[in-house]
């Protein structure tokens, strides 16, 4: 299926530049123009107002609503969460002359705005014509602070261009906003009011009670007047602003600016007046602070960001801008301060998926935090932990034992109202213990694996050993009624990739017991006894994962993705036409089980996950056979295509797959970047260029690196942490340079070969590529 890019962006390679407005497109723009910085995020959309097609979308990470299902069967769900829509924190309104400025009915003219990804600032700027023949350049600056996350910060400057007189200003916290996706408003306002020059409000959640609040100050120069306001959707008291009259002068700036701090709490326990009181106390803390010393903070953060995590493209300027772009949002979504919170499909950037995290954190993003902030990496970890009792009661539904965690989740609890992927995807735990597997092996900190992840371990594998079954014809172990990764094989019988990463989790964890009975056998002991673990289960996972079934073909190598997969009708999916894509909005749902055609990788996935077990030829056999029965109709698929290719020595098709990878949104290739961006996808663009050029895989003992380059790019660089060294890779149409940026020494394998790598750096011909056998 070819993807078709829609650029109207231009290609900067710090920024994103869009010169000229147009509203067909706003929607897909306020996606990429969003902004987030882990706790909170918001859309690009206009603060003034806008009437014409917006998603004025205000979020905060794990602050949820719920609505019930009413499901009729034990094990079904019986509610769902979802991240609710927040405070509008930018309301503002502009009037003059009895205009009130809306780029809807307004006219305009020299529009730009711009994503700046050395700042972290987002800026729009434009002329007002008034009726009367006046013109007004107004000039919006905002972002939220990467150093204090409840902060958010928003500066217009006003400069008349041929008058002089006055304007009026309406700057505001607006709690009746629409949660779109759910077609209702979920706020109710529980306090206002004016305090120690803030103005602030406290909502609360119809349903969980979740509260937020949320106060700002106003510095402004040019003020007459400075009164209460009352806002246009002022409804059961769930607004509060201020209003400015300003006095301008031609050819002069005039700025206001507004800092605002928001304060979330899910914690119900917690009163009305704590919460209030705490978030007063976090504006008195924040009151020192102006726009231009946030902003200053703002640039040192990225500035340090940049510096350790930049990858450097030379010779494609907008495969160059688009990985720029990755990286920018993928720590705008996550940073690591937060422990309690975990990564939305969506991010913090739209309500599409419903906020709600997915087995893409560990598979996809975990490992761009692995090996980019460390710290970020064990806070996604930490979340899973927290969540363990959910998932663990989540197991007891189901009837059986152990730790089942959700397919889709906000909170820990299973939020996934098909039950087809609710109850039969059980790969989430896999991917929760390969995560661990893959943290501590690059980062050594086997403290965080004795004290919480072997807690985790040992759940996850009572749930897999329950839940599967001993087959009756072979007496082989196997997972029967359920569904992989690939969602277009549904109710099947033995899932190879399921199969094969219970195998690999319980000898991981029983590998794990050992080491740490043997270096730390008091925390050992303590845990055992808690959990109250026995030799007898221990030896029951031992002969379970000896006995596992990995369906596989001998005469050919290839793995069958499923029992009587071969045998499925086939269909050449390049027969299907055009318009029938998306093939879930256009065909009756259970025709999609019904053929050989997958929907993203699912063999694949596991050989890339332990690359190191399988040799280039068994890669090569299974590529070959389900990448033309591959439809893509995950936003995920493409990259692993594209590591497996280059690897397997098809440059041509590689760069194919790669692509749309790093533009995805920023092209609007699948024609939804509207609804928001694909973050977990934005982690797979990462992943195409350091696992799949740059050739690295960190499945086995050591760190291995197989380099090649694309024929047109001149150079690209990358950095990667690897057990405590900050390790940097150069790679031209020549030759690779690895060498060590920042810390001790490193062993690594390149093209086959051990080097110790020093300051000094290792050169390596890119001709020994060929001779070489990656992972």
């Amino acid at each position: 299926m070819p993807k078709i890019a829609d650029k109207y962006l231009a290609v900067d390679p710090w920024k994103v530049v869009e010169e000229g407005f147009d509203a067909g497109r706003n929607r897909v723009s306020e996606s990429i123009f969003s902004l987030g910085n882990e706790y909170m995020g918001v859309r690009g959309y206009p603060e003034e107002g806008y009437r014409g097609d917006t998603l004025l979308g205000s979020y905060f990470n794990g602050l949820f609503e719920e609505s019930k299902v009413g499901a009729q069967y034990k094990g079904i769900i019986q509610s769902l969460r979802f991240m609710v829509n927040a405070v509008d924190w930018l309301y503002t309104r502009i009037m003059a002359d009895g205009e009130t400025f809306d780029m809807a009915v307004s006219a305009f003219s020299d529009f730009r705005r711009e994503l700046d990804f050395r700042s972290g600032i987002y800026k729009r700027e434009l002329v007002w014509h008034l009726t009367n023949g006046k013109r007004l350049k107004l000039t919006f600056e905002r972002f939220v602070s990467m150093r204090i996350s409840n902060l958010g910060c928003q500066r217009i400057t006003f400069e008349p261009l041929n008058f002089s007189g006055t304007i009026r200003v309406i700057a505001g916290l607006d709690f009746a906003v629409l949660h779109e996706d759910q077609g209702r408003m979920y706020w109710e306002a529980v306090r206002r009011g004016e305090q120690n020059g803030n103005t602030a409000m406290l909502g609360r959640t119809v349903q969980t009670k979740n509260r937020l609040f949320s106060g700002f100050r106003l510095e402004a120069t040019d003020v007459v007047e400075d009164a209460a306001a009352t806002g246009a959707t002022d409804c059961d008291g769930r607004f509060i602003g201020r209003e400015l009259l300003l006095s301008l002068k031609q050819g002069q700036r005039t700025v206001m600016d507004k800092l605002t701090v928001n304060l979330a709490e899910k914690d119900v326990s917690r009163s009305d007046e704590e919460i209030w009181n705490d978030g007063l106390e976090l504006a008195l803390r924040c009151a020192d602070l102006d726009y231009d010393a946030a902003a200053a903070q703002q640039r040192e953060y990225w500035t340090q960001v940049w510096k350790t995590s930049d990858i450097v493209i030379d010779g494609d300027p907008e495969n160059q801008q688009g990985i720029r772009f990755c990286i920018f949002q993928l720590y705008q979504t996550y940073h690591g301060d937060n422990p309690g919170f975990n990564i939305g499909a969506k991010g913090l950037t739209g309500e599409a998926y419903r906020g709600l995290a997915f087995w893409d954190t560990e598979s996809y993003c975990l490992p761009f935090y692995i090996f980019n902030n460390p710290k970020a990496a064990r806070s996604l970890l930490e979340f899973r932990y927290r969540s363990l009792p959910h998932a663990v009661e989540r197991a007891k539904e189901l009837d059986c034992e152990g730790a089942f965690y959700p397919i889709a989740t906000i909170d820990g609890t299973e939020s996934c109202d098909l039950w087809q992927h609710s109850n039969l995807q059980l790969h989430v735990g896999t991917a929760v213990a390969y995560g661990i597997r893959h943290y501590v092996s690059i980062t050594g900190d086997t403290s965080f694996l004795y004290e919480k992840g072997a807690e985790m371990l040992i759940q996850i594998c009572r749930f897999y050993a329950a839940r599967g079954q001993y087959g009756q014809k072979t007496g082989e172990f196997g997972y029967f009624g359920v569904m992989g990764p690939d969602e277009f094989q549904l109710m099947v019988n033995n899932n190879c990739y399921i199969n094969w990463m219970a195998k690999k989790l319980f000898e991981y964890t029983l590998e794990v017991i050992g080491a740490m009975r043997e270096a730390d056998f008091g925390t050992f002991a303590a845990l055992a006894e808690r959990l109250a673990l026995t030799e007898d289960e221990q030896a029951d996972w031992r002969e379970k994962a000896d006995r596992m079934k990995i369906p596989q073909e001998q005469e050919t190598g290839i793995y069958e993705e499923h029992d009587g997969f071969f045998d499925m009708p086939h269909l050449d999916i390049h027969s299907i036409p055009v318009a029938e894509f998306p093939l879930y909005a256009h065909w009756s749902y259970d025709r999609l089980y019904r053929y050989d055609m997958i929907k993203q990788p699912d063999v694949l996935m596991f050989m890339f996950l332990y690359s190191s077990e399988f040799t280039r030829a068994a890669k090569r056999a299974n590529y070959d056979y389900y990448e033309p029965r591959c439809i893509h109709e995950s936003s995920l698929s493409p990259s692993i295509h594209s590591i497996l290719a280059a690897e397997i020595g098809r440059p041509e098709e590689a760069y194919k797959f790669f692509e749309f990878a790093t533009r995805l949104d920023l092209d609007n290739y699948n024609r939804n970047t509207r609804e928001g961006l694909h973050t977990t996808s934005i982690a797979a663009a990462w992943m195409n260029i350091v696992y799949g050029f740059g050739g690295m895989r960190s499945d086995g003992e050591k760190l291995v690196f197989h380099p090649s380059i694309p024929d047109h790019w001149e150079r690209y660089s990358f950095q990667v942490f690897y057990q405590g060294t900050r390790l940097m890779v150069e790679v031209n149409q020549e030759h690779a340079i690895l060498r060590v940026a920042d810390g001790p020494d490193v062993e690594i394998l390149i093209y086959g070969r051990d080097y110790l790598v020093a300051a000094a750096g290792v050169k390596v011909g890119l001709e020994q590529a060929k001779a070489g056998e990656p992972g």
